[in-house]
């Protein structure tokens, strides 16, 4: 058994933390007894220090079977409970950012999420990955299919149907209640025949002044109203708006699953795609945070060595980042028209993480006659992990505090940059409570939307 923390900040270190590539394509990456090893390792520091207790239902899983083991110490924890804990975590990161004390530059090295994504990668590799996930995971495949328009109305149309909703349910494993998004016709087939404005690109901030859209599988397939209006406001600042030749998923659905080898097919069509914008004098901007955190800094972890990714990990941009960037030095339009009213802003774990402040907060809250709740508290989504029939309680479990801060505020509007964040606190809330996304916000305050 490792030496027990006694908590308190990282030793003999004041440094932020410090993120080791993932050596994934290492012979001991892969090896059983190796991993097994170092979950035992892990498992016991975070036994010791429990101070991610609250952050998701991983730790409470790993502290309970611990507390219930006949020695009261990892060692006696089974192998099949460990995979419990592995299951519970979806890689928000937000223990390696925000909580643990030990990650590096700390000699004891942990990286909780890079663990649990190795332990899944081992697994998935050995035991092949469950076709319900394969399915749920290739979002752009899904949206490709059910985009046709024949196909939408029946996708739609049954879920929103209780049948409907049951019979998913016992297909796939996909809880009747939890919200699904619709399915519309493809964003990047009507931009691509759309006539753009002649705008001058303007550099400001380490800005070009020139964006190249990343669209997302969400904002292609499921609200693209969320890309219209992140466009609406780009053009208004001025911003020449373009997309990518291609595109595909970011891979964020794979590495959540620790399918590592989609991941690198999905990055082999997009990085060389927007590493040709970049080059020709662009940045990158997609309105969902876990396309953003995928490309700044999933990718460069898992490719270190390639100078695609880094460029374009350089030059990719969170919105309400990019636009508070050019605000700095006068170039965002103030021109604003209407007021937003009380706003409940949920702040997403996967922009939490990237470390840039709160820049969604501050330029909603430059609308005058907008006032701004901001909720930073995990609402127990990512992606799948809250639409599986056997984690929804706990998804919702995860998301309580977050609903009960909503219902507290009584706002006019909820409103995440995550769209399915948005979702899951809406199932949790009585009807009666607006929602929307801070960029649609953003287009009805310059009054481009009604």
């Amino acid at each position: 058994m490792s030496e027990r923390p006694t908590g308190g900040a990282r030793e003999g270190s004041l440094e932020a933390p410090t993120r080791h590539a993932l050596a994934w394509k290492t012979p001991e990456f892969w090896d059983e007894a190796a991993l097994a090893a170092e979950l035992e390792r892990v498992f016991d520091i975070c036994h010791g220090c429990r101070r991610c207790f609250s952050l998701c239902n991983a730790f409470p899983v790993l502290f309970d079977h611990v507390d219930e083991s006949p020695t009261g110490e990892v060692a006696a924890v089974p192998a099949a409970a460990r995979w419990e804990v592995v299951d519970h975590c979806y890689l928000c990161d937000m223990c390696y950012m925000s909580k643990c004390p030990y990650v590096p530059p700390h000699p004891w090295n942990v990286d909780f999420p890079h663990l649990m994504l190795r332990a899944k990668a081992v697994r998935n590799r050995k035991e092949g990955v469950p076709f319900r996930d394969r399915l749920l995971s290739s979002t752009d495949v899904v949206g490709r299919i059910a985009g046709i328009p024949v196909v939408r109305g029946i996708v739609n149309a049954s879920h929103g149907s209780r049948v409907g909703r049951r019979l998913l349910e016992g297909a796939l494993g996909v809880h009747r209640d939890a919200p699904l998004p619709e399915f519309h016709a493809s964003f990047r087939a009507r931009e691509a025949r759309r006539a753009r404005p002649a705008l001058e690109a303007v550099p400001a901030a380490g800005t070009t002044g020139r964006v190249a859209l990343f669209t997302t599988c969400y904002g292609n397939r499921n609200e693209p109203q969320i890309v219209e209006d992140l466009v609406a406001v780009l053009e208004h600042n001025g911003i020449p708006v373009s997309l990518a030749a291609s595109e595909r998923c970011c891979g964020m659905p794979k590495l959540e699953l620790g399918d590592l080898e989609a991941v690198a097919k999905l990055k082999e069509t997009n990085i060389p795609a927007l590493a040709a914008m970049v080059a020709s004098g662009h940045d990158i901007l997609a309105a969902v945070p876990s396309c953003v955190l995928m490309f700044k800094q999933e990718l460069p972890l898992l490719f270190p060595d390639d100078s695609d990714v880094r460029a374009v990990a350089e030059h990719t941009f969170d919105p309400f980042e990019y636009l508070m960037l050019r605000h700095g030095e006068g170039k965002l339009r103030t021109d604003f028209k209407q007021p937003l009213g009380k706003v409940a802003y949920h702040v997403p774990c996967h922009l939490r993480v990237q470390a840039i402040g709160p820049k969604t907060r501050e330029l909603l809250s430059l609308v005058p006659g907008t006032r701004i709740t901001t909720i930073e508290r995990c609402s127990g989504h990512d992606g799948t992990y809250a639409v599986k029939r056997e984690y929804r309680e706990v998804s919702m479990k995860i998301a309580r505090p977050v609903v009960q801060r909503v219902e507290a505020d009584a706002p006019d509007v909820l409103a995440s940059d995550c769209p399915m964040a948005t979702a899951q606190i809406a199932s949790g809330i009585p009807a009666g409570i607006a929602q929307s996304h801070p960029l649609s916000l953003l287009a009805r305050a310059y009054g481009l939307t009604a």
